[in-house]
């Protein structure tokens, strides 16, 4: 019996060191930092009224749309959308983190519309009010061609925020493409 205990204290005395030896062997996480604080304000359940303007100088073509905001963890803002445009409905993911070795905001965009695989870099401005994302990708207007891409997410209080995309043109001026207009639901 005295022999049973022995070995297992013996046993158990193993295994705490393994897993002290373990736990230290293993890093520990970085905490998210005060630039992924700003993406809490996004969080909650959001209407939309978007307008898309297709071709310059002609009247926009409006459509409406819903979206859920989430955490993931502290690092990452989850945004998934759903609306309805011209009869067609179509859903959206949007991600959206702070990458501190970078010093940049960076996320990503994918939807129900198209294949392309939205990339975005960018930077949040000294008034902490507008998120500035750049991107590239399909020119709508020039099949084939690829152009940049300017996306503003600009929070106006706590219960309205607006979208806006915008192309850099041949002339290198910016062009409005999209823009979405969003209030909380309560």
């Amino acid at each position: 019996m005295k022999t049973h205990i022995i070995a297992c204290l013996a046993a158990a005395s193993l295994f705490s060191g393994a897993a002290l030896v373990r736990a230290q062997e293993i890093p520990q996480m970085p905490p998210p930092v005060k630039e992924h604080e700003w993406f809490k304000q996004l969080v909650g359940e959001w209407e939309s009224e978007m307008e898309v303007f297709m071709v310059p100088g002609q009247p926009a073509v409006k459509g409406k749309g819903s979206e859920v905001v989430r955490m993931l963890g502290g690092f990452w803002l989850v945004g998934e959308g759903k609306g309805e445009m011209m009869g067609m409905k179509m859903s959206s993911l949007l991600t959206l983190g702070y990458d501190p070795e970078k010093k940049k905001y960076v996320g990503n965009w994918v939807d129900s519309m198209s294949s392309t695989h939205w990339t975005y870099v960018g930077s949040v401005d000294s008034t902490g009010k507008k998120l500035t994302l750049e991107t590239e990708g399909p020119c709508p207007m020039k099949p084939g061609t690829i152009s940049k891409f300017k996306e503003v997410l600009e929070i106006k209080d706590k219960d309205h925020k607006v979208f806006t995309s915008s192309i850099l043109g041949d002339d290198g001026k910016w062009t409005t493409m999209v823009v979405v207009n969003s209030t909380r639901k309560k």
